[in-house]
């Protein structure tokens, strides 16, 4: 199936300067990820592996409206981009602590002209105490970054109430969303919402973790980096 159609099957058209964006950002990311290893993912599998996939955020949020966005550990810009590119009403935030792969997604939106997007450097339990940034977003993407139970208290805390968190995630995510539920309580989310679906035109299968946030996050979140590691919710 060609990308276009798959991506229509998801609800989404895009129009030819999308297509155009979507394959300088390819090309772009082929030619860094030479020095930079930004991605496995070869430039032949970029429609389906990392765009057609970035897409399917639809399945758990099938209104796209004006939103601000942040997404967490985007490195090489995935979702973020993708979403930047084929949403241009949103405002979207690219949050890494690695400053080379932001020094390559600068050089992005430079070269492609995007506008109301740009990098952050941090970590994201850093990012969830600054005042600037503490529960300012309606959307909080992440895509193959960490389990849920340190996710959850890496990326609430940045939600505002009524937010959205949208974890991309693979086939094996029952285990770990089980560990987090207490955590995401706490942490001021409702009850996490599983959504499998298959990639259109694929056999490529994939689960999506959709949290909102119902409360204000408690001030002691999120906690030092070591604790949520060797202590988590």
């Amino acid at each position: 199936m060609e990308f276009i159609q798959a991506v229509a099957e998801l609800g989404i058209s895009l129009s030819d300067n999308k297509v155009r964006l979507l394959n300088e950002y390819a090309d772009l990311l082929e030619e860094k990820n030479q020095v930079l290893n930004l991605t496995r993912i070869s430039r032949e599998d970029f429609d389906t592996l990392q765009a057609l996939d970035s897409l399917a955020i639809v399945k758990a949020i099938p209104t796209i409206a004006e939103a601000k966005v942040i997404d967490v550990g985007t490195g090489a810009g995935i979702p973020g981009v993708i979403l930047k590119i084929v949403f241009p009403q949103w405002d979207i935030t690219l949050l890494d602590s690695t400053r080379k792969k932001l020094t390559f997604l600068d050089e992005v939106i430079a070269k492609l002209r995007l506008k109301s997007i740009r990098t952050l450097h941090g970590r994201a339990e850093e990012i969830g105490r600054d005042p600037e940034y503490r529960q300012r977003f309606d959307i909080v993407t992440a895509r193959a970054v960490t389990a849920m139970p340190s996710l959850s208290e890496w990326c609430l805390p940045l939600l505002k109430t009524g937010g959205k968190l949208v974890a991309l995630k693979g086939e094996t995510v029952e285990d770990e969303l089980a560990k987090s539920e207490k955590g995401i309580q706490v942490l001021g989310g409702g009850r996490p919402k599983l959504i499998s679906y298959d990639l259109p035109g694929t056999e490529i299968h994939r689960k999506i973790v959709l949290v909102e946030k119902i409360r204000t996050t408690p001030v002691a979140y999120p906690r030092a980096s070591t604790i949520i590691k060797n202590a988590p919710l």
